[in-house]
């Protein structure tokens, strides 16, 4: 059974344009939606999540993901947290231009 998600309107108005145009990374976009989805945007954490899941869910390579998942934390798009380099990240989705509306 399909699910359907609400998005912002600010993800498709503002932020793809910013990532996929300026910044030429679509795959910083579609990690984005990724968590997004996971995440219930942004209501809880992702979970613990390795790399490797990542890349199979959205269809990137490993290292596609760690170059997006880096950009979107430069960003201050999401967070990551793991407690050493070999254990799986969990990821929190960040919104900055809510709290710059309030």
């Amino acid at each position: 059974m399909a699910h359907t998600i609400e998005i912002d309107p600010y993800v498709f108005d503002v932020l793809m344009p910013d990532l996929v145009g300026h910044d030429r990374h679509p795959s910083a976009f579609v990690l984005y939606l990724y968590f997004w989805r996971r995440t219930g945007g942004g209501k809880h954490a992702s979970g613990e999540i390795s790399l490797a899941t990542m890349a199979e869910d959205v269809g990137l390579s490993k290292r596609a993901v760690q170059i997006a998942l880096a950009r979107l934390q430069r960003r201050q798009l999401v967070t990551s947290a793991r407690s050493s380099a070999a254990t799986p990240h969990s990821v929190r989705l960040c919104k900055p231009w809510v709290r710059a509306s309030r």
